[in-house]
């Protein structure tokens, strides 16, 4: 594992603990959440196998698990291992939900396949700078014709170009910065990257073919603006509607704190 992933893995060990803490009275949170499960659950058939790559405290691997699907949870924070495999024994999920140690540029190492779908969410895939690492190995977990569906925080978000407003011009240009950006999680810091839907095709290859993108989070606050829901509800409630609206439309579904994309893989 190279340095990068090595801090990431460090990083997000350090946060296991407290990651979903931060999720609870997060409604915005919960509602992106949401809109990404629904997303989701128009590809999925009853049986489906999904593959989760950077699946954190899985708390989405549980979702699918708990509805009858067969997830496979991958990554390579050991602190999230350990909560995962802690939310195996809690729910009594067993076979429906497996964990491995195994980093996303790595998936020749995945057991458990094929898989329907190859999922990945809230921004894991951000912490490389180059996404074809990920997909080029994706023909030995996938099926024929299925899926892959990846939230990653795209260059443009609208609402942290709001900060131009406000003179906080690093702030609100931060994700338009190349080749990326310095992060720091619970004090350990590593690059993260941002990709436009076009470059997320263009590493996935000829062999994926674009059937859905929507963004997440375009008007309402990020992810990390966990109080404004509460403070400003009526506010919230307008942007949230906004979202609704026009999330699926261009060019607003190719923006937000996140966009997601579905493409399915169908070689010729």
């Amino acid at each position: 594992m190279d340095d990068q992933l090595s801090g990431v893995a460090e990083a997000f060990s350090r946060k296991a603990k407290v990651y979903d803490a931060f999720g609870e009275g997060h409604p915005n949170l919960t509602r992106m959440r949401r809109r990404v499960y629904d997303h989701v659950l128009r590809f999925l058939q009853p049986g489906d196998r999904i593959l989760e790559l950077n699946a954190g405290t899985g708390a989405d691997a549980v979702y699918f698990a708990r509805r009858g699907y067969t997830v496979h949870a991958i990554d390579i924070s050991p602190g999230m291992l350990a909560v995962i495999a802690a939310k195996i024994d809690r729910y009594r999920l067993g076979d429906a939900l497996t964990v491995q140690a195994c980093s996303f540029t790595e998936l020749d190492r995945v057991r458990g396949g094929p898989f329907q779908i190859v999922y990945s969410n809230f921004g894991g895939l951000n912490c490389i700078p180059d996404l074809a690492q990920v997909a080029r190995p994706l023909p030995l977990v996938l099926a024929r014709r299925v899926r892959v569906t990846w939230v990653i925080r795209p260059a443009v978000c609208p609402w942290e170009l709001v900060h131009v407003f406000r003179g906080r011009l690093k702030l609100a240009a931060g994700r338009l910065h190349r080749p990326g950006i310095l992060a720091q999680v619970e004090g350990v810091r590593f690059m993260t990257y941002y990709f436009s839907s076009r470059q997320i095709l263009g590493s996935l290859g000829s062999d994926f073919h674009l059937e859905a993108l929507e963004g997440l989070s375009v008007f309402t606050p990020t992810a990390d603006y966990k109080e404004f829901a509460q403070r400003f509800p009526r506010v919230y409630g307008l942007l949230a509607r906004l979202d609704d609206r026009f999330s699926r439309l261009p060019p607003f579904n190719r923006w937000g704190d996140f966009t997601i994309l579905t493409a399915r893989y169908d070689p010729a």
